[in-house]
């Protein structure tokens, strides 16, 4: 087992989705050592994820 902590990110990517954009922002706002941010913050990308990718379907 590694004793390496996990890289902090400190600039979201930019996709070109407001939306989406607004949540990756918050999931790298959220610090490296705090799991359930980060867990709660990633569960909030991945439903706005899942809403643009729905809308897709028409």
């Amino acid at each position: 087992m590694s004793d390496a902590t996990p890289a902090e990110v400190t600039q979201a990517p930019e996709t070109g989705d407001p939306a989406i954009d607004a949540t990756l922002r918050e999931l790298a706002a959220v610090p490296a050592d705090d799991l359930d941010g980060r867990l709660a913050a990633g569960e909030e990308v991945q439903r706005t994820l899942r809403g643009r990718l729905g809308d897709l379907g028409g």
